[in-house]
């Protein structure tokens, strides 16, 4: 009977050992994972706040002209960057690395993907507003211009923004890509002074 009883014991001793070496994986796992988000979301905020003193976002947009923050971008970066290291650390310690960090790989492209085009989703349609002012002369610098009920002279006319100086002495910044839906009343700078309506082709 002592044989199949110390048998029985070193079952259960070694079930319980490998439940217990399972559950303390499982633990260090989530504390991996979520260290991982706490320094991943703290260090994007502090990325960004960081960008956000020396105005990277103010020197880019005026370098190149295009309403997309920068600072957002590379903080987001940054966090996502650490999360997915977090993920493959805690999913290492599952022995679960394989095919599980494919599909977050995945899914990490596709998020960073979809956030850097809708942050630039208007950037196309303002850069063939922009394109079309330029191509039909539509305007340029110091004409007078109506858009609806907003109205005002060009003090610049760029390829993604066009700004005004409304007669109450206020610049309005116009986006392109509203010449591409709105019927723009033009005075010209010249001496006749005549008025020439441009409508939506």
């Amino acid at each position: 009977m002592a044989n199949p009883v110390n048998e029985s014991l070193e079952v259960i001793s070694g079930v319980s050992q490998k439940a217990g070496d399972v559950l303390s994986n499982i633990v260090i796992a989530v504390l991996i994972l979520l260290l991982g988000l706490i320094i991943g979301k703290l260090l994007g905020n502090l990325i960004r706040r960081a960008l956000n003193e020396i105005q990277l976002d103010k020197y880019f947009r005026t370098a190149v002209k295009v309403r997309f923050s920068l600072e957002k971008f590379i903080g987001n970066l940054v966090s996502y960057v650490i999360y997915f290291i977090a993920a493959i650390m805690s999913l290492n310690k599952l022995g679960l690395t394989t095919a599980i960090v494919t599909i977050i790989t995945a899914i990490i492209v596709l998020v960073i993907v979809l956030s850097f085009l809708l942050a630039v989703k208007d950037f196309f349609p303002n850069l063939i507003g922009g394109a079309r002012v330029k191509t039909k002369k539509l305007f340029k610098e110091g004409d007078n211009v109506q858009i609806r009920e907003v109205r005002g002279r060009v003090t610049y006319s760029g390829l993604l923004e066009t700004r005004l100086i409304t007669p109450y002495d206020e610049e309005v910044i116009i986006p392109n890509s509203v010449f591409n839906k709105r019927q723009v009343i033009v005075r010209r700078k010249s001496s006749d002074n005549k008025g020439e309506k441009k409508a939506k082709k």
